[in-house]
């Protein structure tokens, strides 16, 4: 009867909001409420519970969140993304564009929130194809692969960073092993994927392209741009590799420890970004600051979004039936880190977005991380790589790629739907065989 009942209150949620187009977080709520009442939980127990699932939630993640919107403003405005881009496209050469495309999009990807990623790279993208004449899609998919992969598989995105909250995944731990695993899921998926795509073609429609270039002598420096960018990779994974090799109580794990707390790491990074991509180079402290608030602004839903799967997930765990489906699950002889990568694929394939599936996977096989042997950081990689499967027509980035490369329905099927599953096949593969070493 519990399975039932939840099987049938996701059902709810995806009707809510793929046929009444209900608001998500609205939906999110509706459903636990139902859920609760339906376990057998009072009305009160129930709210209470709501209210502790979305505190629990949003406790971890909101600064987190916010930096990382605030450090992804100053990259995107200060023109530090397209000095990365002529940067590594200058040392790499025609020949190896896509790889330097690719490095690009991994590092941008990882400051700047997928859509503003999008957008930023996106007159880049053209600017390149068009200088090159080199096939559009042979140009952009590297790019767009590593933006997808970041999204998916490493914080501080919304969903692996909600993730990592509910699981208990190590933050620095997650975001080493999300950048092996992602490595050869974007070589796989960009540069060698796009050689066989290239065919394809797409042209760039220019009435869609929201920004032109900035002049070189306003760009801010190569090593300053990646460096400011990459800033809280370089704290945590510090502080990560020194937790590996250094003692307890060591003063350098101790002060490494310090500024690798993701939140001390992305505010320091932020800070640094203030300074190298605003103060040095003119700009007045107050417009930098109105800048970043306006920044944040754009995150209420995506909060609300997270609140809203934060709160499911404690009235599954409230109720008793997130033990119960643990329980059942144990006894499969499937791989915990497969049935999270196959509940998120369909979530995904139902839902569309890649966030709503992944927290509401990581709602529904939260037991699972507390069996013997399952690492929680690599079951945050397994839903993310399932939660970037098969996107179609009911996802977002499915028809911003359309638009933007002039493609048919057809087209973008063969071309974006299999880039997003090559990365979450490649993900699943990544991970089940870094299972074996960690």
């Amino acid at each position: 009867m519990p399975l039932i009942i939840v099987v049938s209150g996701i059902c709810l949620l995806l009707i809510l909001i793929l046929v009444f187009k209900f608001d998500s977080f609205i939906s999110f709520v509706i459903v636990s409420l139902l859920v609760a009442l339906a376990e057998g939980m009072s009305v009160g127990d129930a709210v209470v519970s709501i209210e502790k699932g979305i505190g629990n939630t949003m406790g971890f993640i909101i600064m987190i969140l916010s930096f990382g919107a605030m450090l992804g403003k100053m990259v995107s405005e200060s023109g530090a993304a397209q000095r990365i881009t002529i940067g590594l496209v200058n040392t790499f050469g025609i020949e190896y564009i896509q790889w330097a495309l690719m490095l690009t999009g991994f590092i941008v990807g990882i400051s700047l929130f997928y859509d503003v990623a999008f957008f930023v790279m996106i007159p880049l993208i053209f600017t390149v194809a068009a200088t090159t004449r080199l096939p559009l899609l042979y140009v952009g998919l590297p790019m767009l692969a590593s933006l997808s992969v970041t999204h998916g598989y490493l914080p501080p995105h919304p969903a692996p960073t909600a993730i990592i909250a509910m699981f208990n995944a190590d933050f620095g731990k997650t975001m080493i092993y999300g950048i092996i695993v992602a490595i050869p899921a974007i070589i796989i998926s960009g540069p060698v994927l796009s050689k066989a795509l290239s065919k394809i073609e797409a042209r760039p429609m220019q009435e869609f392209i929201s920004s032109k270039p900035l002049e070189d002598k306003d760009l801010p420096g190569f090593w300053v741009s990646f460096f400011t960018a990459l800033l809280p990779v370089i704290l945590i994974g510090f502080s990560t590799i020194a937790g590996f090799i250094l003692k307890e109580g060591n003063i350098v794990r101790k002060m490494l420890d310090y500024v690798g707390n993701p939140v001390i790491a992305m505010l320091i990074s932020v800070l640094v970004a203030v300074y190298t991509l605003g103060l040095a180079r003119g700009r007045k402290l107050r417009e930098i600051m109105s800048s970043l608030t306006h920044s944040v602004v754009s995150l209420t839903v995506i909060m609300l979004l997270i609140a809203g799967a934060g709160a499911l997930k404690q009235v599954l765990v409230d109720s008793g039936v997130s033990k119960y489906i643990g329980e059942l699950l144990s006894h499969s002889s499937l791989s915990p880190l497969f049935l999270a990568w196959l509940i998120a694929t369909i979530m995904r394939f139902c839902v569309g977005s890649a966030t709503v599936a992944g927290l509401t996977t990581a709602g529904i096989v939260l037991p699972l991380v507390s069996l013997p042997g399952v690492r929680p950081e690599l079951m945050v990689l397994a839903i993310g790589s399932g939660s970037l499967m098969l996107g179609h027509v009911n996802d977002g980035g499915f028809w911003l790629f359309k638009e933007y490369f002039n493609l048919s329905i057809k087209d973008t099927l063969k071309s974006w739907t299999v880039m997003e599953t090559s990365i979450g096949v490649s993900g699943l593969i990544g991970v089940m065989i870094l299972s074996i070493f960690v």
